[in-house]
């Protein structure tokens, strides 16, 4: 447990100056974690078996490139370049031609995981870079739902958690650390919009935006915990003693900004 809350201590300390900071600084910061997910990705697809070490090297050259292509955007319509897309798609399915060669064990399942993980992963750390530039406010309203629902997730769950929510997926969540988690998470984060950002907003449509992101993270929690059941492991790395890796940290943030994306036209 002290291990936990030191390297808690440690990430906030580390990302919260970068977020306020923005600009360039917090774009290399979010790069770095980027690369650190698609390294994480990876690793967990090769406990069945390993990538060419070539691309391996081409999907981190890609994650940087893209983060450099699109670091100072501040709109919210998808830029993503065609070019840069068509370039992914055949770099990495062009070689399954070479399949039979005795040395290279690479196959269409492998180059369809790397683009599918490439292109997840520069979607969701670009679009983080995006809101950010975009506005700090909002950026903070989006952390204040994942933070708040995860924790208070966890500590309902803990006291009067009786009723499990997928077991076979997540063993230790509950239905009431779930609803606990969505509740305080609303509030927190409702309150916040509706004080900082917006008091002229419609509470019922903010109080409904809020609670569906909530929702959407916790899914978003499940959906990782279900890749890691898949390749028989805990966590995506061990980068964050007491916590796991990137991903085992980020996966309800990505999982409520493509939601956010999607509802923003209502807030």
């Amino acid at each position: 447990m002290k291990k936990r809350v030191l390297s808690a201590i440690i990430m906030i300390i580390i990302f919260v100056p970068l977020l306020f900071l923005g600009g360039i600084s917090f774009a290399i910061f979010m790069t770095l974690l980027a690369v650190c997910a698609m390294h994480e990705l990876m690793t967990i697809r090769e406990k069945k078996k390993e990538f060419p070490p070539l691309m391996k090297f081409a999907a981190y050259l890609l994650v940087i490139f893209s983060s450099v292509l699109t670091y100072n955007q501040n709109i919210f319509s998808y830029t993503m370049s065609y070019q840069l897309i068509s370039f992914i798609v055949l770099i990495f399915l062009l070689p399954v031609l070479l399949k039979d060669n005795k040395n290279i064990n690479y196959d269409i399942n492998d180059a369809l995981y790397l683009v599918g993980s490439l292109l997840f992963i520069n979607i969701a750390f670009n679009l983080i870079l995006v809101i950010r530039n975009y506005s700090l406010y909002y950026m903070i309203y989006l952390l204040l739902i994942t933070v708040i629902t995860d924790t208070f997730a966890l500590i309902t769950g803990k006291y009067i958690g009786k009723n499990k929510l997928a077991p076979s997926i997540s063993p230790n969540k509950t239905i009431e650390g779930f609803v606990g988690g969505v509740l305080m998470g609303t509030f927190v984060a409702t309150t916040f919009y509706y004080t900082v950002i917006d008091s002229g907003i419609s509470l019922a449509i903010l109080i409904f935006t809020t609670l569906f992101l909530s929702v959407v993270g916790q899914l978003g929690d499940l959906v990782f915990s279900s890749i890691k059941r898949t390749y028989g492991v805990k966590d995506f790395s061990n980068l964050i003693p007491g916590h796991g890796g990137i991903l085992d940290r980020f996966d309800s943030l990505i999982f409520v900004i493509l939601a956010f994306i999607l509802v923003m036209g209502l807030i």
